[in-house]
């Protein structure tokens, strides 16, 4: 998909970070953009900036983990501009801790934002592009941690391997069915985003209860990954990264160089030997 000027573009998790930095980078491209979160107010600052900047934007407050909410985002997108041909499902946050420890409430939140998101996603606009027939494009947004699996880190690392094994499925389908449609998987590094602070956006039946998540491993990786993304990548950097596999009709879109991928290549060689997994930690860092 090399023409992207008068396309259109939906992004979800726009309020900040990467989807933020695809959006802005979208709109230089000439395209018209949609973009979503939960978190409203912020998305709505985003939406003036973008305006202000001369980009046709809209933005729609939408909570990625429920289905009807990402039906009504499609709805939407087609009742403004009357077409999408690349769709970012992007949306994702992070909690920490042992997986026999952590709450339930943790994979709860986790796989709703990270893999239901994608899934609403994949559901509500797939379907559109095939109609279309036009050219397209879906980015999920995945991290290294879907090629690695790091401990302490469960319930985000299991739902960053569901997004890429969702992607490479939708990939084979796409491909075999003779589709105009291309898809990529982000796997980012450590980004400076905010999904340190994901408990900002858990919803009131999803907080962990009183004596919940409480201990020094929990407390270890959240502190680290704090550190970790507030040195993380410019999401400006990703931006560009997406838009160049775009073009390049690319799946895998990874770091040039990065620490991660040793850690990478250690779990592949573990799988190719049959050997027991490999704690290949990259840098003492956390997934991105």
């Amino acid at each position: 998909m090399q023409e992207l000027r008068g396309r259109v573009a939906v992004v979800t998790g726009a309020a900040g970070g990467i989807g933020r930095a695809l959006a802005e980078r979208f709109g230089r491209e000439g395209m018209r953009v949609v973009i979503a979160d939960i978190d409203g107010a912020a998305l709505a600052g985003v939406e003036q900036a973008l305006r202000a900047a001369g980009i046709e934007a809209l933005a729609v407050p939408t909570d990625v983990s429920r289905a009807d909410a990402v039906a009504s985002l499609a709805e939407r997108t087609l009742h403004a501009f009357g077409a999408v041909h690349v769709v970012c499902n992007n949306a994702g946050v992070f909690a920490a801790g042992p997986s026999w420890a952590a709450p339930l409430s943790d994979y709860e939140f986790v796989l709703g934002v990270n893999v239901w998101g994608v899934i609403h996603g994949v559901r509500s606009f797939v379907p559109i592009l095939l109609e279309r027939g036009e050219e397209g494009h879906v980015v999920n947004t995945a991290s290294m941690a879907a090629l690695t699996s790091m401990p302490l880190t469960a319930a985000y690392t299991m739902s960053k391997h569901a997004v890429l094994a969702l992607s490479e499925t939708l990939y084979h389908e796409l491909r075999a069915r003779g589709a105009r449609i291309g898809v990529s998987a982000l796997c980012p590094e450590a980004v400076a985003t905010g999904i340190a602070h994901s408990e900002r956006i858990r919803p009131p039946h999803l907080q962990r209860k009183s004596g919940e998540a409480e201990g020094p491993e929990f407390a270890l990786v959240e502190g680290a990954i704090r550190q970790t993304i507030a040195r993380g990548l410019a999401p400006e950097r990703i931006a560009e990264r997406v838009v160049r596999a775009i073009r390049e009709d690319r799946f895998y879109v990874l770091p040039e160089e990065d620490p991660w991928l040793g850690a990478c290549a250690a779990r592949l060689e573990d799988i190719r030997l049959r050997r027991n997994p490999t704690l290949a930690v990259p840098g003492g860092g956390e997934p991105a």
